[in-house]
């Protein structure tokens, strides 16, 4: 019998759904946010767990050979004892939450390049401009050069989502020279061929990008190679006027970098989903911009965020029994 505990809330329905895939597993569910509301003889048990932010040490759950973790960025996790322990299995939800992601990408792109900021600030003050056609003349996606830094599950559900208006996608990619998708992404979404996509550069060739870019949209996860990324000389390339898209993680951009480029006008706009620190300070002059767009870090939300974990990880437990390599394995060497 292979022992499975989940730590994180799923509907009665999903739940009897994943027992059914084969009587060989036990499913055992506690709703815990600390590892000490779980009996010990169960952590003892458990060989896969299914959770968020539960995490035993190694001596606790000796029989845990795969951690399945319900979030697609966890470098908060990975100085834990049982994450880097031989043999460990590490999977994420990465690719799961790639529909959201992507249309709260597009959202944003519309939002900027239509002027929304400045359109609610005249709404708010109950204001007719008179010069209302030039104030908020747009910047419109048709025929616009988007470059998408990380062409992942979500970059390529972005380029999926902008195929009607008519753009020109760039994007960087670790492995360039291999266009396809080898990850987990529902049925019917993405680009597993990496058709979409107009040219691929090497990540090291990033400012060649960006400097084609009307719209930069930034989905890589976080790793020692792309803490920083966007820095003060990746700004230095873009075109004047572009736009900026971050929905990665809080230490991909670097925030000093951002602010000059915005306050220089480099950056015609930006909206930020992610920060280096969450919740983003009262204080941080990013709030004051009328040219920024902040959301706190809720690009991957959704009401079927319980159906999409399930939908991986079933998948992945099939491909456990048949001794398949898992989906979204963890890479140390990569760092994702």
């Amino acid at each position: 019998m292979i022992e499975i505990l989940i730590t994180t809330p799923l509907s009665d329905d999903l739940i009897n759904r994943l027992r059914g895939i084969s009587p060989q597993f036990h499913i055992t569910v506690y709703s815990a946010k600390k590892v000490e509301e779980i009996p010990s003889d169960t952590w003892t048990k458990t060989e896969i767990l299914l959770t968020d932010q539960v995490i035993p040490q190694p001596n606790k759950a000796p029989s845990l050979k795969w951690i399945q973790f319900i979030s697609s960025g966890i470098d908060r996790w990975l100085d834990e004892p049982i994450v880097t322990k031989p043999e460990m299995q590490i999977t994420t939800l990465s690719g799961s939450m790639a529909s959201q992601m992507a249309e709260h990408a597009v959202m944003m792109m519309l939002a900027l390049g239509h002027k929304l900021p400045a359109l609610y600030a005249s709404q708010r003050k109950s204001e007719w401009p008179k010069d209302r056609m030039e104030k908020f003349l747009p910047f419109e996606l048709r025929g616009a050069t988007v470059g998408i830094v990380g062409y992942g599950s979500v970059g390529r559900q972005i380029a999926c989502l902008l195929g009607p208006f008519d753009v020109t996608i760039l994007a960087t990619k670790r492995d360039a020279k291999s266009p396809e998708d080898k990850g987990f992404i529902p049925e019917g979404l993405g680009d597993p061929e990496g058709n979409l996509v107009y040219r691929l550069y090497p990540g090291e060739a990033l400012k060649s990008m960006l400097k084609f870019c009307d719209f930069i949209i930034v989905c890589v996860p976080l790793t020692k190679m792309t803490k920083g990324l966007i820095n003060a000389s990746a700004f230095s390339s873009i075109k004047t006027g572009a736009f900026l898209i971050d929905i990665s993680r809080g230490k991909v951009v670097d925030q000093n970098a951002l602010f000059k480029s915005l306050q220089d006008g480099k950056l015609a706009g930006a909206a930020l989903d992610v920060f280096p620190e969450e919740p983003l300070p009262m204080d941080n002059p990013l709030w004051a911009m009328n040219n920024v767009i902040i959301t706190p870090h809720i690009a991957g939300n959704s009401a079927k965020l319980d159906l999409q974990a399930y939908e991986l990880f079933s998948e992945n437990l099939h491909r456990y029994l048949a001794g398949l390599p898992l989906f979204n394995l963890y890479n140390p060497d990569l760092g994702y």
